[in-house]
């Protein structure tokens, strides 16, 4: 008799090169180029015949999380600098791209990089103990002045528009978050705000910032979800398009997007790193109620939320979809491995917690942590959410769709610097290092996946991540946008110069220098963040900040 596998983690993915691997034959029929490799190909080879006539109104549309609507250290405010903003820059369509705003207070639900900089003003790069009561009272004036912005404030006043955001991204959502909340919904999980002076962080975040990426007017717009407001978009057929230059263009009779991005599923893994705990989802995992005690979905479940959403998106009348993979949550700097690692050749340490407790200071009886072992498997699961959105998209290009897949999953293994980039014995056979834009091999130092450090005037390390260690630096998103716009243009999309609207030919390649210009953490992060992390680890003990932020309200209905 076979024993069966425990309940707490899944079945395993196949190892690379096992007998249940594809050859590598049919590997690269399926979008790979060996097995176990990433779907390098987004096309997962099969191709499309497909004619089209005119241009849509609406050139790009994005459904998606805090990595789609530009959330960094804590807090979505600039959504400039996104990456769909930055693909309708370089389509010299930004004059058109229509995102929510999220500019008060330094954003929602907390913004990390301000509050270290508050610090910084007025306590100096170190905060030694004499002056945790200052440090204490200036963290909780910040932390109640945007608790009072966005419950009771300028920021809780309806934003009243009945045009549709292009960017319909909210952040901390899964696939049952997409598919079933909408501004109503959201509306009605807000509480009655009240002035928290112990906790201090503003409640229902991630509802309140729906209502504005969402559609709240006509009232009976507020019915509408993520997918179901781009359904409404993709019906504006045979309407006059324009490009930046105002130039009139032809319309498309069938299709009112030209572009759909779908990038959903991290949040239905992120959680295990955040909370640094591995709770698989059971019944009730597609509950709006009861989902939030689950840190990871197990793959079948995962399967049958992304089956539905499959099933949405096909209703909507766009050109082209390009779903992107869920990243191995397990490689953010949120969760830095401790101890070296088990065995020569292994990708996993042994155990993983916050990027502030030093190797030496680690205590597994004390401190927060994964194991090696809970790692691994939530990492499998994450393979095997990629390989059934894979199916989606081949099913979908089997049947004449011009879908597609990017392997973000993928990208973010070829910048994992511990994981591979620092350890020659775990790379597999299929992995090399990411070709980094000229303009970010030129800084000093080069930027990595390391966590954000500073040598109190300069940026020392790190610089693809936030100050929260889960969201990309405003240049990584610029990675992620040139990956899609790197697969556009292989779906045929025009690309046009952002302000002449001529056609651009060639490789399309993003303005990096224009995003390392904006990125205030890599040209001057606060001088705080220095090695040890030791004011960030400060605030997170004091004001548990890390897990209440990123959680984004996941906790459940109402409350804080």
């Amino acid at each position: 008799m076979t024993a069966q596998r425990p309940v707490s983690a899944p079945n395993p993915s196949p190892a690379s090169g096992s007998s249940s691997s594809p050859s590598s034959a049919s590997a690269a029929a399926a979008g790979r180029s060996a097995p176990g490799a990433p779907y390098t190909d987004p096309t997962l080879g099969i191709p499309v015949a497909a004619s089209w006539r005119g241009e849509p109104r609406n050139r790009l549309v994005t459904i998606g999380d805090s990595l789609t609507q530009g959330f960094q250290s804590c807090a979505v405010f600039q959504t400039g600098l996104s990456y769909p903003a930055i693909i309708a820059h370089e389509l010299g369509w930004s004059a058109h791209f229509r995102q929510p705003s999220y500019d008060g207070a330094g954003g929602l639900p907390l913004n990390l990089e301000m509050l270290l900089r508050e610090l910084e003003e007025h306590c100096g790069k170190d905060i030694d103990w004499w002056e945790t009561p200052a440090a204490l009272f200036r963290a909780r004036r910040f932390m109640d002045k945007v608790e009072d912005h966005w419950e009771r404030g300028a920021g809780a006043a309806p934003v009243s528009t009945t045009a549709i955001n292009h960017n319909l991204a909210v952040f901390g959502w899964d696939l049952r978050d997409a598919l079933e909340k909408s501004a109503d919904v959201c509306r009605k999980m807000i509480g009655a705000p009240h002035d928290d002076l112990i906790r201090q962080m503003v409640g229902n975040p991630g509802e309140r910032a729906a209502l504005r990426a969402l559609p709240t007017r006509p009232p009976s717009a507020g019915a509408l979800t993520q997918v179901e407001a781009a359904r409404v978009l993709g019906e504006q057929t045979g309407e006059r398009a324009a490009d930046d230059a105002g130039q009139a263009r032809e319309p498309d009779p069938d299709h009112g997007i030209e572009t759909l991005i779908v990038f959903l599923g991290a949040n239905n893994a992120l959680s295990s790193v955040v909370d640094l705990k591995v709770v698989w989802s059971e019944a009730g995992y597609d509950d709006l109620r009861r989902k939030g005690r689950f840190t990871v979905w197990r793959p079948e479940h995962f399967a049958a939320e992304l089956g539905q959403l499959a099933q949405a998106v096909e209703r909507i009348r766009a050109r082209h979809v390009i779903w992107c993979a869920v990243p191995h949550v397990t490689i953010a700097p949120v969760a830095r491995g401790v101890d070296a690692k088990g065995a020569a050749g292994s990708r996993y340490f042994p155990y993983y917690t916050r990027p502030w407790i030093s190797d030496r200071d680690f205590d597994r009886r004390r401190d927060p942590h994964l194991t090696g072992e809970q790692a691994r498997a939530v990492d499998a699961a994450i393979d095997r959410y990629n390989d059934a959105m894979a199916d989606v998209v081949r099913t979908a290009r089997r049947a004449g769709r011009d879908w597609y897949l990017l392997d973000t999953a993928g990208l973010l293994d070829r910048l994992a610097c511990r994981r591979y980039i620092e350890d020659a014995t775990a790379r597999p056979g299929w992995w090399t290092p990411y070709p980094l834009p000229r303009e970010l091999r030129a800084l000093d130092p080069v930027p990595n996946s390391r966590f954000l450090l500073s040598d109190g005037e300069a940026r020392s390390d790190g610089g693809l991540f936030s100050l929260d260690g889960v969201h990309p630096t405003t240049v990584a998103y610029g990675i992620l946008a040139q990956e899609l716009v790197d697969v556009m243009r292989t779906a045929g999309v025009e690309f046009r110069t952002p302000y002449g609207g001529e056609p651009r030919t060639g490789r399309v390649r993003v303005d990096f220098e224009r995003l390392v210009r904006r990125d205030t953490l890599i040209n001057r992060p606060p001088g705080n963040v220095t090695s040890g992390l030791h004011v960030i680890g400060w605030a997170d003990e004091a004001l548990d900040i890390m897990a209440r932020a990123l959680r984004f309200g996941r906790l459940g209905l109402g409350g804080k």
